[in-house]
């Protein structure tokens, strides 16, 4: 494998299952990065504090400062199903007055508040949900979970289950991008884009391996894991991801749960 970045970034991913890919071969390309495994909502705190040079970090990270840009065309994205993104709800969606929100992910928990303000009008209070509960930990309405664990359905049964991949797909017609890779202006450049991107290509070409390892740790069969890998997910940041991830800040912004001001820069990406 032919060694790309020689810089010294830290770097932050997340240790689930969608962005293995992405991480596959990163310490064989750039060597002298030091990479840090994280929650998404912990990550991002991390980069904003400047703990990190450059994360994976949920998109809806990026609309709220305006000195971060998109720094590879290697993502976490869906054109559907994502599977390990749901809203259970124990009423019809319209009656909805607790959520509770999986502090995992701010991306998550904006999109479903999106979702059901513009089609339902409903603007629920929220409440966390803990990292590491479950949705049988909440007496909510309805609860979101991300993650490995949303891969595991609980015994409970919903008037309403949403994988919101498949729900923002229907309404908008559009791929979802649930995770960048991000950065500041100032940082990390050189041929760091060069090495995330040929560490996704890398995973891709071994999705066999990472499904069959992967699989036995989350105790989920082989066959779900590299699905998952191949069907509900995409990793790259093309045209159609980048308009989706566009509607999904206008949306955030209108709303009221992202500022206004804040342009959308993507540094190594094929333009829209």
């Amino acid at each position: 494998m032919k060694l790309l970045y020689f810089g010294r970034a830290r770097i932050g991913a997340v240790a689930y299952l969608n962005s293995k890919p992405l991480i596959e071969g990163l310490s064989a390309l750039a060597p002298e990065a030091e990479l840090q495994l994280d929650y998404p909502s912990r990550l991002a705190d991390r980069l904003a504090a400047g703990e990190l040079d450059v994360a994976l970090v949920p998109s809806f990270e990026l609309f709220g400062n305006s000195d971060y840009e998109v720094v590879s065309d290697a993502c976490v994205a869906t054109r559907g199903a994502v599977l390990s993104v749901k809203l259970y709800s124990r009423v019809p969606p319209v009656e909805i007055r607790r959520l509770a929100l999986d502090e995992g992910s701010r991306t998550s928990a904006a999109l479903v508040q999106i979702l059901l303000a513009e089609r339902y009008g409903v603007r629920p209070q929220t409440e966390p949900l803990p990292l590491g509960a479950g949705v049988g930990d909440s007496t909510a309405d309805a609860v979101l979970v991300i993650g490995d664990r949303a891969m595991h359905e609980p015994a409970e049964r919903f008037h309403a289950v949403w994988d919101l991949g498949s729900e923002w797909l229907d309404w908008t017609g559009l791929p979802f991008v649930f995770a960048v890779w991000a950065g500041r202006r100032e940082s990390a450049g050189g041929k760091l884009d060069e090495a995330l991107a040929a560490a996704r290509d890398h995973g891709l070409e071994h999705i066999g391996r990472i499904a069959r390892r992967e699989a036995r740790s989350l105790g989920i069969p082989e066959t779900v894991a590299r699905e998952y890998l191949t069907q509900n997910l995409h990793f790259h940041l093309g045209p159609a991801e980048q308009r989706g991830l566009k509607l999904f800040h206008e949306l955030a912004v209108r709303l009221g749960f992202a500022p206004r001001g804040v342009e959308l820069v993507f540094r190594s990406c094929a333009a829209v």
